[in-house]
């Protein structure tokens, strides 16, 4: 497909690291997966993999996700500098950027608009946690990161604040950016996220979300860890341990206004991490005592029913107890 004329550049580079086909096609396939799921419509979106000190691939502007070619991408400097490519580099690679600067493990970044979870964000309406095990494991708490117009350092800065905690976050009014050491762990963080949005807008029509258990709760932060995924949590013993901070920031009275929670209710309050409830964690509530269930009681009338037709009832019982005790007191 012939550039454009105002989206052409040109910027040869014989650098190995940006000449490398394989990470161009994983870009392109990426690109598809993320055109064909619905996360980015017409020319949104951008996949970016770093593959040197200073040297960043990334996807161009103004194009498909879904029908890129390796001969597309582009590449640009940590600064945003175009150094390699025949097209425009993506206008919101700056985002990117300020993630690898900041997290140096990080490799590769997937900015898009996965539709359920982009919902959250124009609603303002927090994700919350400690419900599916596999988002408890592969993603923890998602925060989101304050409006700004896109493309610019100001917008690029606002993730800023929550890259320690987290690999992926939701952009309020605007979309999602997941982010990992490798474009397929990227990728998938927006995709458990997208999918996890999806079942909580479903299960919302149906009634109140059930939470998982302190017990389950504290058994899935221990696979997350033997399995070597970090959480801030781990680090600090006085973090609660169903994390929720936009519940609690709403409900506390200290949010910043990027959260107006209307959909879900409450999430548990366990305490800290580092302190396990009083009680054994998980335990359910006590059973009710028999004689106050219904069914039971139905039951035993029946049978008082019977025993009576039969001569029996209480006064039946009490003559069969004499006879087998040789009508003795004991």
């Amino acid at each position: 497909m012939a550039i454009p004329e105002h989206l052409r550049v040109d910027f040869p580079n014989d650098a190995p690291e940006l000449n490398d086909d394989a990470i161009k096609e994983e870009i392109c396939e990426i690109g598809r997966r993320v055109y064909q799921r619905g996360y980015a419509a017409a020319n949104d979106g951008n996949i970016s993999v770093r593959v040197g000190e200073n040297m960043v691939l990334c996807s161009p502007t103004m194009i498909c996700k879904g029908f890129m070619t390796p001969e597309d991408i582009c590449g640009v400097d940590l600064d945003g500098n175009q150094i390699y490519g025949q097209r425009k580099r993506t206008s919101e690679i700056l985002l990117h950027l300020s993630i690898m600067k900041n997290r140096p493990d990080v490799k590769a970044c997937v900015h898009c608009h996965p539709p359920h979870a982009t919902a959250f964000s124009v609603a303002g309406e927090p994700v919350p946690q400690g419900v599916l095990p596999e988002v408890e494991v592969f993603l923890g708490e998602t925060p989101f990161a304050p409006y700004e117009t896109p493309g610019g350092q100001e917008f690029a800065d606002t993730v800023l604040p929550f890259l320690k905690g987290t690999n992926h976050i939701i952009l309020k009014n605007h979309g999602t950016i997941s982010f990992g050491p490798s474009l397929e762990e990227a990728y998938w963080k927006t995709e458990v996220l997208d999918a996890y949005c999806r079942i909580l807008m479903l299960a919302k029509q149906l009634g109140p979300i059930d939470y998982l258990a302190e017990r389950h709760t504290r058994e899935l932060l221990e696979l997350k860890q033997k399995l070597g995924f970090d959480d801030p949590r781990f680090h600090y013993p006085d973090a609660d341990l169903v994390g929720n901070t936009a519940f609690r920031g709403v409900y506390d009275g200290d949010a910043e206004g990027l959260y107006s929670p209307k959909a879900f209710n409450p999430p548990p309050k366990f305490g800290p991490i580092g302190k396990p409830a009083g009680k054994k964690a998980g335990d359910l509530p006590p059973t009710p005592p028999l004689k106050d269930d219904p069914y039971v009681t139905a039951i035993a009338e029946k049978v008082l029913e019977l025993m009576a037709k039969n001569g029996g009832g209480k006064s039946g019982a009490k003559k069969a107890g004499a006879k087998k005790s040789g009508g003795k007191k004991q």
